[in-house]
């Protein structure tokens, strides 16, 4: 307990340690006050006082006693955020007094100590997230982007993919994020499989060809499985149709690895079509409704007749999983194919039956790795190898 009077000689004393113990006391005697009105006025006074003071050291001390307090006195908060750089730095990043109002327009003035330290704050709204965010500093834009729990608009999301996809860092941060648009995030799977064309390690390891075909197959897939996961986002399909990407081969990928609801919301687009209609029809719909629904969305009558066959094995399979299923359904089709038009494939199904083509040989060594291991294990006994042949005897001429 400190008494009134040694209040006093502290507060008055030439000595700014003294001066600044004093600031911290009243700071948390205001907090923690219990008592009459009138004291509680007058601890309010003391801390409006210590405002004034010349010395740094004791302004500090009264920040730091009402740093983490909800319960500080906003008018001194507020004149604390104006001291020097020091305080108002802690100010900014601590305390919880501060609402976005006061926030605003500091960030709108754009000095990067401050937007640092607003960016460290416990909690943050999305919309000061926002301002961060466009202020494009680099730094600032970094440490927001890795606080996962930071709401962030979509809109400057995706301005930031769009502006940064060559930024390794950016582009990362980016990624980790769940609320980054489906749009954003393509945009960034394509800038890595850039990256990755133009590394000089993954050219001298692979063939060109080679590294083309992975890598189209790799964009192939992402663009499924971001679709899949947009949870019916039609602007993610509406981009995709803009951009001219949304063809053939998409919608056999997202067939044969069973992104059905990727695949619907592409059928639906196409045909004008509420997705929830095209799924129903896809999962019980006759032969004749389907290919119906394929020529409404715009196909070409033989790819519609190889959807409805790719849609009746599908149904029978689970694709999203089952890669020997998917194997079996691709085989399946592909000799279909070539029964059918007698080995010579017409013009509009060359880009499919390749496709096809390309995923009978990638979809084999998938569904036959862990075969051979898989067999020894369950195998008792050893390989039965072919017995030595009796060596014959050449008997000589008579």
């Amino acid at each position: 307990m400190v008494g009134y009077q040694a209040f006093a000689e502290l507060c008055q004393s030439a000595d700014s340690d003294a001066r600044g113990h004093a600031a911290h006391l009243a700071a948390l005697a205001y907090l923690d006050h219990r008592g009459h009105a009138e004291e509680h006025a007058a601890l309010y006074a003391a801390l409006i006082g210590f405002l004034d003071d010349p010395s740094v050291k004791v302004r500090a001390a009264l920040a730091y006693g009402l740093l983490h307090a909800d319960t500080a006195p906003r008018p001194v908060i507020l004149s604390l955020l104006g001291d020097s750089p020091v305080i108002s730095r802690a100010v900014l990043q601590y305390s919880p007094v501060l609402i976005d109002a006061d926030l605003a327009p500091l960030i709108r003035r754009g000095e990067i100590s401050d937007l640092v330290a607003i960016a460290q704050r416990r909690s943050i709204s999305a919309r000061l997230a926002g301002m961060m965010l466009e202020a494009e500093q680099r730094e600032v834009s970094l440490l927001l982007l890795r606080r996962l729990e930071v709401a962030a608009p979509a809109e400057v999301l995706l301005a930031l993919a769009m502006r940064h996809s060559g930024d390794p860092q950016v582009r990362g941060a980016l990624l980790a994020r769940q609320d980054l648009p489906a749009q954003g995030r393509l945009i960034l799977i394509r800038a890595v499989a850039e990256g990755l064309k133009s590394c000089r390690v993954v050219k001298g390891s692979l063939t060109s060809g080679r590294l083309n075909k992975i890598l189209r197959d790799s964009l192939d897939t992402a663009i499924s499985v971001i679709g899949e996961a947009s949870d019916g986002d039609t602007r993610y399909v509406d981009d995709l149709a803009v951009s001219e990407n949304l063809n053939t081969r998409t919608l056999l990928h997202a067939l044969v690895n069973g992104r059905v609801l990727f695949f619907s919301d592409c059928i639906g687009h196409l045909a004008g079509v509420k997705t929830e209609k095209v799924f129903s029809v896809l999962n019980s719909g006759g032969r004749a409704t389907v290919a119906a629904l394929f020529a409404r969305a715009g196909l070409a009558p033989s790819v519609v007749g190889l959807m409805v066959r790719f849609i009746q094995h599908a149904r029978m399979t689970d694709l999203s999983d089952d890669v020997s299923a998917r194997h079996y359904v691709v085989t399946a089709l592909t000799e279909e194919l070539l029964a059918e038009y007698s080995n010579d494939i017409p013009f509009e199904l060359e880009e499919a039956f390749g496709y096809l083509s390309e995923q009978n040989i990638t979809l084999a060594r998938q569904a036959a790795r862990g075969v051979v291991s898989a067999f020894a294990e369950h195998r008792i006994g050893a390989f039965a190898l072919p017995a030595p042949a009796e060596e014959r005897i050449a008997l000589p001429a008579a």
